[in-house]
């Protein structure tokens, strides 16, 4: 989760939403990015999708049933489908978010009749950090 806080501080440094994600195969982080929807001027450039879309290029595939991904913030519905289309089989995440998360707020993805792919899910890790860390982007917004 370390290095998912590292890509969500760059992507604050750019003026993004700080969240970062990196995906994770036998040991070894294989992908990693953080938040870019301000800087390519693309909605879907969340941090999970930007991992997922490197690692299954490294890869040379389209899914990821033997890789973790590892985020600093719950995945919100577009991202959860991601992770459930990659097949990606364990879900780590810092910080819930009860007003865009998807995974234990909102439409818990993974628990709805549709989802073709539930990965194991794990919350809290470095939870306090991650969410200090978007506390801190969004106060420096409004002061």
């Amino acid at each position: 989760m370390g290095a998912a806080l590292e890509q969500a501080h760059d992507a604050a440094k750019r003026g993004e939403v700080p969240v970062g994600a990196v995906v994770v195969r036998n040991g070894d982080i294989i992908a990693a990015a953080g938040n870019r929807t301000r800087e390519l001027n693309d909605p879907t450039a969340h941090a999970e999708i930007l991992a997922i879309r490197q690692a299954c290029e490294i890869l040379g595939t389209e899914r990821l049933p033997d890789a973790d991904l590892h985020v600093t913030l719950e995945p919100c519905a577009m991202c959860a489908a991601a992770i459930s289309f990659a097949r990606i089989r364990r879900l780590y995440f810092g910080a819930s978010d009860e007003k865009g998360g998807a995974v234990i707020h909102g439409g818990r993805f993974f628990s709805s009749p549709t989802c073709h792919h539930a990965p194991e899910v794990y919350s809290g890790f470095q939870e306090s950090a991650s969410k200090s860390l978007l506390i801190d982007f969004f106060r420096q917004r409004r002061d």
